[in-house]
């Protein structure tokens, strides 16, 4: 058994979504038809309210991990799951569980948003369940009895000693701590015939949840920050998403992307997040760049396309590159990959067409000229690995010399799997191929050139 995904709660329809869209008679009967005590009920029938990915899977897993944007009703399900754990048919009736850890990144974060929050355990708790909260012990009691300790991810030795049959970790990817302190977790969850854990948190590259997402007895859950948006404050989602749609780092704080870093990469997220500008300025020159694939079909490499623009007034030193799409395809014959190529060109009023030709030759042009015989453009060949066509261009980011427009994201992961030693991401870097063939031409060649006559006075 692998780790399952239920990808999309925002895509699958609650009883909250049904009541919204049922007309008003509808809803009028559906209403009516309920007890009075049914009607008390129903704002703590989270299964009638939650979303898809605030449920949990089916199957006999040991963790669930839920990923999501900010916002996504990570906090609700995390504390809708504990209820659902230690809870009975009757306020007083065992559940499943009698024993449960509740760790946040801090002590404060923990109580105030796991117990006190607006969507932790005593706001989505009625009133004949809820439980007593004793500060001296950091401690919940219900009213059957179960019991759930709150306990800081600072403190990792505060987990030895005490047992579990459920946990809820919350926020796992910002624990500074977490090699320390989910092991001490695990060693802990020992208790009854099946003890459980749910993760509710933001993704972050960072190893110990990349392992546990890999584990056979893992499922996990995901949902961007809008599929919660019916709770959201309609400014909140405006402005969030003006600032960080199409960027890195909307990709891992709104649509809740684990992202895709690696030790040693010539690239980095922060790095390409200092790189974001919102439009480019009128440019000398724009080309786009092709990598075309080494087959065809529906198991071929991605075809890189990128177009990148340029200024490239005064001294080299003052060039500077803007990267404004990412228009790669997969998956069409090289009719198809040539006209996306070309269109692309078309709409940014590229100058030129490049392409590396190592795979194709001759054919790489004789497919372009077979569409556009006017085609501007160059072939070229290369004589050293990606990695090192690569390092150049990204001593450019380092020197604050290329821009990136929004909407790059599948090209920013790629270029943040890319070391010195290689690609370290499964398949072929096509994208970055084609990023380092359009800025050499603009930036690099161009610079050389203008450099090369003062080289052969000295």
């Amino acid at each position: 058994m692998r780790a399952r995904s239920t990808s999309t709660g925002h895509d699958t329809r609650s009883g909250a979504d049904w009541l919204a869209s049922a007309g008003a008679a509808e809803r009028k009967a559906f209403l009516r038809a309920l007890g009075a005590d049914e009607l008390r009920a129903l704002p703590y029938l989270f299964e009638f309210w939650a979303l898809g990915h605030q449920l949990p899977p089916e199957g006999d897993w040991r963790t669930w991990v839920i990923l999501g944007g900010r916002g996504a009703g990570k906090t609700r399900a995390g504390a809708e799951w504990v209820r659902s754990m230690v809870e009975g048919s009757r306020p007083r009736d065992p559940g499943i569980a009698r024993r449960v850890a509740l760790v946040g990144e801090t002590m404060d974060q923990a109580r105030e948003v796991m117990v006190f929050g607006e969507s932790g355990l005593l706001a989505c708790t009625p009133d004949d369940r809820r439980p007593q909260w004793i500060a001296g012990r950091q401690m919940l009691i219900w009213p059957n009895g179960a019991t759930a300790r709150v306990f800081s991810a600072h403190d990792p030795e505060a987990l030895r000693g005490p047992q579990f049959d459920a946990a809820w970790a919350d926020e796992l990817a910002k624990w500074k701590k977490v090699d320390e302190v989910w092991p001490m977790l695990q060693f802990g969850l020992r208790l009854g015939k099946h003890p459980r854990a749910c993760v509710t948190t933001t993704p972050r590259r960072v190893k110990a949840l990349t392992d546990l997402l890999a584990r056979p007895s893992t499922v996990q859950t995901h949902a961007p920050t809008h599929a919660n948006r019916a709770y959201l404050a309609d400014t909140f989602l405006e402005e969030v998403m003006t600032e960080y749609a199409g960027t890195r780092l909307g990709r891992q704080e709104l649509e809740g992307v684990l992202l895709s870093d690696v030790d040693g990469a010539l690239w980095t997220t922060d790095r390409l997040e200092a790189a974001r500008v919102d439009a480019a300025p009128e440019l000398d020159r724009v080309v786009v760049a092709v990598d075309p694939p080494a087959g065809q079909g529906a198991g071929a490499d991605t075809c890189g396309i990128v177009v990148v623009g340029a200024r490239t007034q005064g001294p080299p030193k003052y060039w500077r590159a803007y990267v404004l799409e990412d228009a790669s395809v997969q998956g069409l014959s090289p009719n198809g990959w040539a006209a996306a190529a070309l269109e692309a060109m078309e709409r940014h009023q590229a100058d030129r067409l490049v392409a590396e030709v190592n795979q194709g030759g001759a054919m790489v042009e004789a497919i372009l000229r077979s569409l556009d015989e006017t085609v501007p453009y160059k072939a070229l060949h290369a004589g050293r690995s990606k990695s090192a066509r690569a390092e150049p261009v990204a001593a450019l980011y380092e020197q604050g010399r290329v821009a990136h427009l929004r909407g790059l994201g599948d090209l920013e992961d790629q270029m943040c799997q890319m070391t010195a030693q290689g690609y370290q991401g499964a398949g072929s870097p096509d994208r970055i191929d084609a990023l380092v063939w359009a800025i050499t031409e603009l930036v690099l060649d161009p610079a050389r050139r203008h450099r090369s006559p003062q080289v052969r006075r000295l």
